[in-house]
C-alpha cells in the first residue's frame, strides 16, 4: 500500500504539466548538460567513417528519438543543511556502492550527475579527488542560512517547479542512483525506477 501510495503522489506531480512541456524542459536541460559531448562525438566521425558507423549513431546518439547521455550515468543526491547528518561525502572508492559492485566503478569514469540545493555541497564535490567528471543542474543554489521558503521565491514559480522535476525525471533514467536515508524525494525516485528494474543505493 505504501509503494502504491508513492507511485502514485509521482504520477500526480508529472501531470502538473502536460507532456510537450515536460519534454521540452527535459530536452533543455540534457542539451545543456551532455550537448557539446553529443556534438563532439559527431564531429569526430569523418565522412568516410559515417556510413561504416551509421549503426552506432542510431544505436548510442539518435536511438528512441532520445537525446544521448552518457553511458553509464550515476545520479547522486545530497542533502545539507539540518538534514546534513543523512548522508556524508566519501570517496566512490571505499563506500558502500564500490564495495557491492566494484566493475561498476570502471563504468563511471566520466558519467556522474551530482543534484544538491545547497551550494556548500556543490563547491565540497568540486574540492574532491574523484576521477568521474560531474554534470550539475544550471540553477542558482541556496547558500548558508537561506530559508527554502527564501530560495524558492528568488528563483521564481517556473524555475523552482521545473528544476527538481527534471532532476527527478533524470535520476529516475539514469543506470545507479545513490540517495539520501530518510529522504521521501529519494524514496520516490526509488520507487519509480523500481518499476523498470533499476535498483537504488541509500546511503
Amino acid at each position: 500500500m505504501d509503494r502504491r501510495w508513492r507511485q502514485a503522489q509521482v504520477i500526480r506531480h508529472l501531470m502538473r504539466f502536460q507532456t510537450k512541456y515536460t519534454c521540452n524542459i527535459m530536452n533543455k536541460a540534457r542539451h545543456s548538460a551532455f550537448g557539446r559531448e553529443a556534438a563532439k562525438m559527431v564531429l569526430e566521425l569523418s565522412s568516410e567513417n559515417l556510413r561504416r558507423n551509421e549503426h552506432d549513431m542510431e544505436k548510442f546518439v539518435w536511438s528512441n528519438h532520445n537525446l544521448w547521455v552518457p553511458r553509464q550515468l550515476l545520479s547522486i543526491h545530497v542533502r545539507m543543511g539540518d538534514k546534513a547528518c543523512e548522508m556524508t561525502f566519501s570517496d566512490l572508492k571505499n563506500n558502500a556502492f564500490g564495495e557491492q559492485s566494484p566493475g561498476v566503478l570502471l563504468a563511471l569514469q566520466e558519467c556522474v550527475a551530482f543534484y544538491a540545493v545547497h551550494q556548500d555541497a556543490m563547491d565540497r564535490s568540486k574540492s574532491y579527488e574523484w576521477h568521474q567528471k560531474f554534470y550539475y543542474t544550471n540553477v542558482r543554489r541556496q547558500t548558508r542560512n537561506m530559508l527554502m521558503a527564501a530560495y524558492e521565491s528568488s528563483l521564481g514559480q517556473e524555475t523552482s517547479s521545473n528544476y527538481p522535476l527534471v532532476n527527478f525525471l533524470m535520476a529516475t533514467k539514469a543506470y545507479f542512483f545513490i540517495g539520501a536515508l530518510g529522504s521521501t524525494w529519494c524514496l520516490l525516485i526509488d520507487g519509480m525506477r523500481s518499476t523498470v528494474g533499476k535498483s537504488c543505493l541509500i546511503t
